[in-house]
């Protein structure tokens, strides 16, 4: 029985031997939401995205996607499973050596037996889509950071995937690139009736966009709730990520003696 939720992550902890990255998170992404998931950098979030694409299993804990936990399917069911993801990596990462309507033809090559005639339709349609039908014969060295990351959304929606993962999809871009990429991400995520999954450190950007924000902070959700309620909070890590304070529970200072024994002691080995 289908349920509105499309990705169910319940009491998931992942560790490389000693070191434990993800304890005992719990996060839901229903159909048709922008949902964020937000925090400082290291504390794991890039790690839900490949246990939701099934690069690395949990430890403990189970990771649902349209019902089926992906740490449980065999090779074959899980390739089937990512046929209907997209990914957009941070910063795009095109195939340099082919142009853009390549980039976009090349999972419909790899994985249906469309004619020729109808990739190029399809092509032309998702570039339509995000404006850059005009650059399709353009290489990627000659589209600015903007367009890239465009293309490889592009590429992302090309199979019309139910989920799309995105990794930072705001990082260096120019501010009207970015106000661009946001508007897609929601209006496409509104168009298609997908579900957008978003690990971004841009805080204003995203909460223009996103239907619910979960925060991480060593390895665990310290909170999470609609961007008016991240906006409202007085979570001390959450208003300091919020405003981009210097100091507060992620300090400014790396532990270290207090300054005055330090200058004793240099004074003494002096």
């Amino acid at each position: 029985m289908q349920t509105d939720n499309l990705v169910e992550i319940r009491d998931v902890a992942f560790g490389y031997s000693a070191r434990q990255i993800l304890k005992g998170i719990n996060l839901v992404a229903r159909r048709g939401q922008v949902v964020a998931i937000m925090g400082s950098s290291g504390c794991g979030k890039t790690t839900l995205l490949r246990l939701i694409g099934g690069q690395i299993r949990p430890g403990q804990g189970t990771v649902r996607v349209a019902g089926q936990s992906v740490g449980e399917l065999n090779q074959a069911d899980l390739y089937r499973l990512r046929r209907k993801m997209g990914m957009l990596f941070q910063f795009g990462a095109l195939f340099t050596d082919i142009s853009v309507f390549d980039n976009v033809a090349f999972q419909l090559r790899e994985h249906t037996d469309l004619p020729e005639e109808a990739i190029r339709d399809l092509v032309l349609m998702k570039l339509n889509a995000v404006g850059l039908r005009g650059a399709a014969r353009l290489m990627p060295a000659e589209l600015s950071g903007g367009m890239a990351r465009r293309v490889a959304l592009a590429r992302a929606i090309a199979l019309d995937p139910m989920l799309v993962m995105y990794d930072e999809p705001f990082a260096g871009l120019d501010p009207i690139s970015l106000g661009v990429t946001g508007n897609l991400i929601r209006r496409l995520t509104d168009t298609l009736g997908l579900t957008s999954l978003l690990v971004t450190h841009d805080v204003q950007e995203s909460l223009k966009i996103v239907d619910y924000v979960y925060f991480v902070s060593e390895g665990v959700i310290v909170a999470e709730g609609t961007a008016a309620e991240i906006r409202a909070s007085t979570l001390p890590y959450v208003h300091q990520f919020i405003h981009g304070e210097a100091d507060g529970p992620v300090p400014f200072h790396y532990p270290a003696p207090a300054y005055a024994e330090d200058l004793q002691l240099g004074g003494r080995r002096a």
